[in-house]
């Protein structure tokens, strides 16, 4: 069933047809939150705020315009921008700081590892970061993503050019060690 049909239903107050639209969608939403925040816990917050904003949206949803994913990441997008703007105390424990019962090294080396990437992503402008995950973590195509970021294709790709060649001479220092050529 398509999200315009789901949607009309929802609008009359279908609950199966809203359970199937945040099945279909939710992960994809609280991921991209959570990676653009930095947080799970605020990424599942924005993406939480999200679907509430959808469900008040649903009864006057026009169908065939917007698609319904293009508008989800577009509200969680903006939700995020807004969120990074407010102070948020910094949490007092980090998972770098918690010990793993089982294999601390390997542990270790992919916390070291995925914190030095999150840390090079969290250094690119905003655009090209959003251009980056929504293009390489949650699939979107160039035009999807030109049409959530309101551009055109040719920007997405300049942004993505530039953003990988940030990241690249960036990571370049520990490309052995990211690389796992040790």
């Amino acid at each position: 069933m398509s999200d315009d049909a789901l949607l009309a239903q929802i609008g009359a107050g279908d609950i199966a047809a809203w359970e199937i639209v945040v099945d279909r969608h939710l992960p994809a939403v609280g991921r991209y939150a959570a990676y653009f925040l930095g947080d799970a816990a605020q990424g599942e917050d924005v993406a939480q705020e999200t679907f509430i904003r959808l469900l008040k949206k649903a009864p006057s949803w026009e169908p065939g315009g917007a698609s319904l994913k293009g508008w989800l990441f577009r509200v969680a997008r903006n939700l995020c921008i807004d969120h990074k703007r407010k102070k948020h105390p910094e949490p007092i424990e980090t998972a770098e700081h918690l010990s793993d019962p089982f294999d601390g090294h390997a542990t270790d080396r992919r916390i070291d590892i995925a914190t030095t990437v999150k840390n090079a992503m969290n250094d690119l402008p905003e655009r090209q970061r959003t251009a980056i995950i929504l293009i390489h973590y949650e699939g979107f195509s160039g035009a999807e993503t030109a049409n959530l970021l309101e551009i055109s294709v040719e920007a997405v790709e300049s942004l993505l050019a530039r953003g990988r060649r940030s990241l690249r001479q960036r990571l370049q220092p520990q490309a052995t060690e990211l690389l796992g050529e040790r």
